[in-house]
Formats: C-alpha cells, structure tokens, sequence
C-alpha cells in the first residue's frame, strides 16, 4: 500500500535464478485406491526402521503443508503476476500431496499403530507459530520447503531409498519428490519479494538462526516418532537406535547426503535454483509412463 493509501501494482517480474519458463504442474494422482490393495506392514524393503522412518515423515505433511499454504498465500496478492501464477500451482500441488498422504497415514493407523503422540507433537509445534508475524511464518516455510527439496533429490537420485519397496508406495513418494523439486523456489522468491526492502545481513541473519533452529527441532521430532512407532513393534534399545542411526547416515544415509545442500543454503546468492536438477523431474516422469505404459523409460 502506498502513502495515498491505494495497493501498489507490484512489478511486473522478480528476477532471480529461477529458470525461464519453468512450469509447476499440479498431477493429480491417487495412490493405493485399488481393491485388494494390502501392502504389507513393513512395505519399505521389509524393513522396520526405514518404514518407521518414512511413515513419521508421511505424518508430518498434511498439517505441515497446510501451515506451508497459508504462510505463502499471506503474501500472493502482493506479488508480480508470474510469482502469483507460481504460488497458485504450488498450493494445488500441496493440496494434492495432502491427500495422498493422509491415505498412506490412515494404513499406518490400520496397522495397529497408535499416532496420536506424533500429531500431539505436530499440533504442538505449529501452535508456536499461532501470532507470530506473517513473515516469520514464511520464513520457516521457506526453510522447511528447502528441506524437502534437498530430500527429494536423493529420493530421485538414489535408488537404494526405494529398493524392495512396496511399489504403489514407492510410487506416491517419487512423484511427491519431483513436484517439491518443481515447485522448490515458490517459497524462496517469495520470502526474497517479502523482504526486498530489508538489507542483504538481515535477511541472511533471520534465515540463518531460523535454519539452526529449525533444523535441530526437524530431525529431534523425527527421531522421537520414528522410535516412538518401532516401540509400539516392540522395538526398543540402544540397538534399535544404533540401526535407525546407521539408516539416517550410512544405508542410504539421507541426512549424511544433504549436508552439503543443507550448508549451501547459508552461502551468499543462495537460491534453490542455483542448482538446477530438473531432469530427476523429466526422469521420473519418464519412468511413471514406463510404468504406465509397459514401455522402456528413456533418458
């Protein structure tokens, strides 16, 4: 709003290191619907410790990507048309992964699992976001969304996260990978267009200690669901713990893989799409008709 009181027309692009032309496309897809559809309890590689890992990320998502819609449509109106144009596909994909996810989260529940403790925790952390500025709420969005992204790439890129897994559920997680990594810039530019008035030290200084922070609740909240559903296996120990250890930084490792993409973001000219990864996007694209189709993918 300017000083006669009337909306600014905002400019009409933002520039930034987002690729020209670059589409979000919302693909509404639906995952385990089919009858008879049973898979089993442990459907990542038989494995416990993966699955539990996997099926407490899964629980986070549909209020997590709630919180991540509102946060960033706070700021859509004031954006350039294009931005806008981005946010609305980035809010429908989010939408649609929502869905998804709470249909994988209710076979969780059916298998006996007790999740209450989780959501408690999710409840209670985005409770702490109730009152706090719009744009501290982007913030942690933007971080969040960047978190996801870095994950995606190795969901894409690293077969051993789906190997032996039940395929209809190895499905739904590679095509919610390409479309975070699609979409993975929305929040960042819109965090950049917020600010654009605030000095280059502020801004780096509050996306700084917000990833520290950030960063330390995301994987302790992460460990403790993930144990807290091998528990209720009868799972228990300083040896489960050691295995789900050596899941997160060995056999596939992903929190040792996206260190590196985790300390990129503190870097000055940060932005998601300094690195452009786009044809894990058209790989598995390639690959889901493959599957479709009976066809060999290509590259």
């Amino acid at each position: 709003m300017n000083m006669l009181g009337t909306v600014a027309t905002p400019p009409e692009t933002i520039h930034t290191p987002t690729p020209a032309g670059h589409e979000i496309t919302p693909r509404d897809r639906r995952f385990g619907r089919d009858t008879g559809y049973d898979p089993d309890k442990y459907w990542q590689n038989g494995d416990p410790v993966a699955t539990a890992f996997y099926n407490c990320l899964s629980l986070t998502f549909p209020r997590g990507e709630a919180f991540f819609i509102e946060s960033v449509k706070q700021f859509r109106d004031q954006t350039p048309p294009k931005l806008q144009k981005e946010i609305r596909a980035f809010v429908q994909q989010e939408v649609i992964h929502s869905r998804e996810h709470l249909a994988l989260n209710r076979r969780v529940e059916e298998n006996g699992y007790d999740t209450s403790r989780i959501e408690q925790r999710i409840i209670e952390s985005l409770a702490m976001t109730k009152g706090r500025p719009k744009i501290a709420n982007l913030a942690a969005t933007m971080i969040l969304e960047h978190f996801t992204a870095i994950m995606a790439q190795q969901f894409l890129s690293d077969p051993r996260h789906w190997q032996d897994s039940d395929p209809e559920t190895a499905e739904l997680w590679r095509w919610h990978a390409l479309e975070e990594i699609e979409h993975k810039g929305v929040a960042y530019d819109t965090w950049l267009y917020a600010t654009r008035d605030w000095s280059r030290w502020q801004r780096w200084k509050v996306k700084a200690l917000m990833m520290l922070g950030i960063t330390r609740n995301f994987w302790g909240n992460r460990w403790q669901d993930a144990l807290d559903l091998l528990a209720q296996d009868g799972l228990t120990g300083w040896r489960i713990k050691l295995r789900l250890l050596k899941f997160l930084l060995v056999k596939p490792g992903i929190a040792r893989a996206i260190i590196i993409p985790w300390c990129k973001f503190f870097l000055p000219g940060f932005h998601p799409w300094n690195e452009d990864d786009r044809h894990l996007i058209r790989r598995a694209e390639s690959d889901y008709e493959a599957a479709m189709t009976g066809k060999p993918a290509t590259a």
